[in-house]
């Protein structure tokens, strides 16, 4: 068991008192919001204290459950429903070593980011929930496994794929990949179907 990251909150400041404040909002309990998130309350506890540092895909998971974006979760407030979003130099936010950049407007159904995934991240944890997703690989190879069948995508493949197919997704090479992501965003009640508990696989 990793030891609590004593720099979580400094290395993403505002976050904990955000994901207390928007589970609080939504009237669930630590109990409920840890389960429908996959994960154990006392984790979740850690996340809402800033004694731990949230991956991306807990972001993801935690952004669909309180019906919100993982831009609004690390505090990031884009002009509403803004059409237009500028490239440049990708200086995303990190959580736990994924590196990400809002690619899509605001107060929309979909929310599309740019990603970066570190070599080897998510490669034992199964992800379950409603929606779907697509992802299409700017750079690296990227593995995804969907179900019992696994697709090594190579920059120029894309994946299409409805999220309530057990999936993750692995960068192969050591310099990880990149990628667009698109997911969509379900708010309750559709949340109550969240199926999100991580499993572990060989």
């Amino acid at each position: 068991m990793n030891p609590p990251d004593e720099g979580a909150a400094d290395e993403l400041p505002g976050v904990a008192p955000r994901l207390r404040d928007l589970r609080r909002g939504r009237g669930l309990t630590l109990e409920t919001a840890a389960q429908r998130a996959g994960l154990s309350p006392a984790h979740l506890s850690r996340l809402e204290t800033g004694r731990r540092q949230p991956s991306l895909p807990m972001l993801l998971g935690l952004a669909r459950i309180y019906g919100t974006t993982v831009s609004e979760l690390l505090g990031e407030k884009p002009p509403e429903r803004d059409a237009i979003v500028r490239g440049g130099a990708f200086e995303g936010a990190e959580a736990d070593g994924w590196m990400y950049r809002r690619a899509g407007g605001s107060g929309r159904a979909m929310q599309a980011l740019r990603v970066r995934v570190p070599y080897g991240a998510q490669g034992d944890l199964v992800r379950v929930h409603p929606g779907e997703e697509w992802l299409y690989v700017l750079g690296g190879r990227l593995r995804v496994a969907l179900g019992e069948t696994v697709h090594d995508l190579d920059p120029g493949d894309s994946a299409h794929f409805d999220s309530l197919t057990p999936h993750r997704i692995a960068a192969l090479d050591r310099g990880g990949a990149e990628l667009l992501f698109v997911h969509s965003l379900l708010q309750s009640p559709a949340a109550e179907l969240c199926l999100g508990n991580a499993l572990h696989t060989r």
